[in-house]
Order: C-alpha cells, then structure tokens, then sequence
C-alpha cells in the first residue's frame, strides 16, 4: 500500500483532499503545525506528524517511506501576517519541502500554487499557464511569493525530482474555515452589501480541485503547471448567486473604479493597526475593477479535468456554513 504525505491537510482544500486520498486506499501522513490543525483532522484515519514545513527534520521524518507529497501548506490571509512571513512559508517553505522531498527519494510531488503565481492577466485577455508575471503581481508579497515558490520547485525538478504544479482559482465549497467566501455570504446575509466592484474572478469548485489533484498526479507532466480554474463570473455574477443562496436582494450598484485606491488606502491602514480587523486586503481592493479569468483548458486536455457550477458549489458552502455555525 502506497503512503502520502499530505501538507497543509488541515486547510481548506486539505481536508477535502485527505478524504479522496483515504478513498483511494492509500496510507495518508499529514505534518501538522499547530494544536488546532490537528484537531481539525481529527476523526480523520491518517498519521499526524507535529512539525512546520521549515523544519528540516520533521520533514524527513514526515516523509519517511512516502511514495507522493502533496504540498498545500501556505499562508492564507496572507494580508494578516508581515512580508518575512509571507515569503518564509510560501517561498522558503516550499524550497525546503522540495529539497526533503529529493533527500527522500519521494516518487512524485504535486505542489499547489494558485493563481496569484500567473498575475493579473491584461485586460480583455484570460490568462493561461503561459501569461507572462506582471509588475503589479510582482508588488504583492502573496502573489510574488508563491512565483518564488514556484521557481523552487522548478529549480528541483532541473535537480531530478518529479514534481508537478497545479493554479487553483478561487476555491469555493463545504470546509472553508478561512471564510473569504463566507464572509461574503455572511455580510449579504445581514443586508450590508448594496454594491459590488466592476471586475470579476475565476471561481472553482473545491470537489473540481481535489479531482485535479488527484489526477495530475497521475498525468501530469513533470514540470508542468496546470491552471484548475471553474467558471469566470463577474463580481455581480458572484453576489447574485450569493444573494439566491442567502434570500436578499442582489446588490445593484457598482463602485466607481476611481473610489478603490483611496478605499484600499484605508484597508490598509485598518490592516497595519490591526491585521485581525479586516477580511480582505488592500490589494483586493485595488484589484476591484480587473476581470482575474483564467483559462482551464490545459488541464481539461490533459488531465480529463473538468469545470464545475459555481452555484452548486456556492449553495454547498451555505449548508455548511450553516450547519457549523459560521452565519451566527
């Protein structure tokens, strides 16, 4: 019986993939950092291993005998950490887990990246796994960490491991503890959104990504990286669906583009008094008005992936919302 080692299990996506893997009849290991990650896995038939990423040697203890590593592990809401932060776990972390992973002799790794590794695709266009890094992106601690991240684990590749990169949109289902979403749902919930920004995003499916996980770690080419995108929706696309799900009216109005950097200004001040005050980040702010589409059709191609609805995806998340309490 085959073993993986699975990082980060105790995030959003995570406990969604540590599941599917158990379904697959595999022995799933995960490193866990924290007290509460472990509780979360709890209930969960698989081997907790206390240890941080950047930890050399709870590495190699975590990845002792494993055939495939999944590294998920990152910082999200990057906005509430500091920029070492920032790049010491997305960039550093994942320097770290490569080279464990060659020490040890790992079969294959599948690195999660995200979209934020492409950028901001210019406008009018949908970026693919080929859009050239932009110099906004580049500005971003998150977006220009998981680019290093990435570059790492290229860098591996070069050095003989067999590794491959998948970029997530922005992730939507049951399990989100992190609650961007949910604050959204939330705030709509209670009536406070009466308006919405011009651009849109890319929004997938977490069932859509843990299929692409699994699948590229069956196909994927070493070195590649795979966009795992769902639909591309404008904001007011996104709130509509919200506002069916919640029964409220759907916000009506869009904020002037000429209103989002003196906004994000303030959300950035709210953030630097207190990185606990906010749920998004100035960034977002300013990224109001750029449609962030991305084009899912290499890993359509070569992984048998496919899109799945926002609106089931959406209306999955409220239940578990809902049912765990997170609406109160």
């Amino acid at each position: 019986m085959s073993t993986v080692l699975v990082t980060g299990a105790a995030g959003f996506t995570g406990i969604n993939l540590v599941p599917a893997l158990l379904r697959q009849g595999v022995q799933v290991r995960v490193l866990a950092r924290s007290v509460a990650s472990r509780e979360i896995l709890k209930g969960m038939d698989c081997h907790c291993v206390a240890g941080d990423i950047r930890d050399r040697d709870a590495l190699r203890n975590a990845m002792r005998g494993c055939d495939r590593v999944y590294h998920l592990a990152g910082l999200v809401p990057y906005w509430k950490s500091t920029e070492d932060e920032v790049y010491s776990v997305n960039a550093e972390g994942t320097r770290m887990v490569m080279q464990a992973s060659l020490e040890a002799g790992v079969e294959r790794v599948v690195h999660t990246s995200s979209i934020a590794a492409i950028g901001i695709p210019e406008s009018g266009t949908i970026a693919t796994e080929e859009t050239p890094f932009d110099e906004r992106s580049r500005r971003s601690w998150y977006s220009d960490s998981k680019r290093l991240a990435e570059e790492h684990v290229r860098e591996a590749v070069r050095k003989g491991l067999d590794a491959v990169i998948v970029n997530p949109g922005q992730v939507v289902g049951p399990g989100d503890r992190g609650m961007y979403m949910g604050n959204i749902v939330r705030f709509l919930k209670k009536g406070f959104v009466r308006a919405v920004t011009a651009g849109g995003m890319c929004m997938v499916d977490v069932d859509a990504v843990v299929a692409g996980l699994l699948a590229v770690a069956e196909k994927g080419r070493t070195g590649e990286r795979y966009i795992l995108g769902g639909e591309n929706l404008s904001y007011m696309e996104i709130a509509g669906t919200v506002a069916e799900a919640v029964g409220r009216p759907s916000p009506r109005y869009v904020i002037p583009g000429w209103l989002l950097p003196p906004a994000a200004l303030v959300v950035d001040a709210l953030n630097a008094i207190n990185r606990q005050s906010t749920t998004i980040s100035g960034e977002h702010v300013r990224w109001g008005s750029d449609n962030l589409y991305y084009d899912s059709g290499k890993a359509i191609a070569e992984l048998d992936y496919s899109i799945r609805p926002f609106r089931d995806a959406l209306f999955r998340a409220f239940d578990w919302y809902q049912e765990n309490g997170y609406l109160d």
